[in-house]
């Protein structure tokens, strides 16, 4: 099993990481209550990522984006439409909000969405694409938009 705490050192590599899609295949953005998981690698193919596009059941506008190694760390999180999140500290952050990985709190701390990196943060496909920007995927996979976008 995968070592589930790595350093901040560590982390902010692999955030940083240039990472690209792994296969040629289609994915579809997932409708109501869907997700998928799509896998990616670091440019040299020797690190594993996997994103993840997740969706609410009811409202359209709930859902998250992730982008995990080591399959269970979660090294960045977008949640939007949804509750507002409390940190450790018991500050809360309206949603939406952006997660990062902390050493020894791993996806736990949320912070504000940076307006200038999620222009539009209320369209949850243009969300996507800027959250692969944010994430460095440069290779981004083929998602198809689907029914529900």
């Amino acid at each position: 099993m995968a070592e589930l705490n790595i350093s901040q050192t560590e982390a902010d590599i692999l955030i940083a990481m240039e990472k690209i899609r792994a296969d040629l295949d289609v994915y579809e953005y997932p409708g109501l209550g869907g997700k998928v998981i799509i896998p990616l690698l670091s440019r040299d193919q020797k690190i594993d990522f996997l994103l993840d596009i997740e969706r609410g059941r009811i409202n359209l506008l709930k859902g998250k984006y992730q982008n995990r190694t080591h399959r269970a760390i979660i090294l960045v999180r977008i949640d939007f439409g949804g509750a507002p999140h409390r940190n450790p500290d018991g500050e809360e952050i309206t949603c939406p909000h952006l997660h990062l990985y902390r050493e020894g709190f791993g996806d736990k701390w949320a912070f504000q969405i940076p307006i200038s990196k999620f222009p539009n943060i209320n369209d949850p496909w243009d969300c996507l694409f800027d959250f692969m920007k944010y994430c460095n995927i440069t290779e981004q996979p083929t998602i198809l938009s689907g029914l529900f976008r």
